[in-house]
């Protein structure tokens, strides 16, 4: 897939954020069944620093496109990276977790809207958001999207 760099995107406007390291979006919660959603490059740099076949962390799925692959969780709901509450791939994390808590929603005619989840603790704490935050997420976006 190739993504046009004209691509416009919208952010919301004087958001603080700063992640508290909780690990809430690492797994399930009492509100929320998480989706952990992998696409290809994410699932080729997962194996890149792990040494463990792709059965052991992810499963195909379908009708989820361009995300091909979901995470596997452990048996109280938590990605099978998070460990002591960290994560043990955080060099290699999907796309998905790099973006958490924010989400990019296709708007179509190549515009792009960030939401966010008020689920995150993280959520009106920490420095104001600037543009730039937004650009850099959108660019892991793109980039991302040109392996699809």
């Amino acid at each position: 897939m190739t993504i046009d760099r004209r691509m416009r995107f919208e952010y919301p406007k004087r958001i603080h954020f700063g992640c508290e390291r909780c690990a809430l979006c690492c797994g399930d919660s009492k509100r929320r069944v998480r989706r952990i959603l992998l696409l290809n490059i994410d699932v080729d740099r997962v194996l890149k620093s792990q040494s463990m076949a792709l059965e052991e962390f992810a499963v195909k799925i379908e009708g989820f496109e361009p995300y091909m692959f979901q995470m596997k969780k452990t048996v109280d709901g938590s990605c099978v990276f998070l460990r002591d509450g960290s994560c043990t791939i955080y060099e290699a994390r999907p796309l998905i977790c790099r973006f958490y808590p924010f989400q990019l929603q296709n708007r179509g005619n190549d515009r792009y809207v960030f939401r966010y989840t008020e689920e995150c603790p993280g959520i009106g704490k920490g420095p104001q958001l600037e543009r730039r935050f937004f650009e850099e997420l959108f660019a892991k976006f793109t980039a991302s999207m040109d392996d699809v």
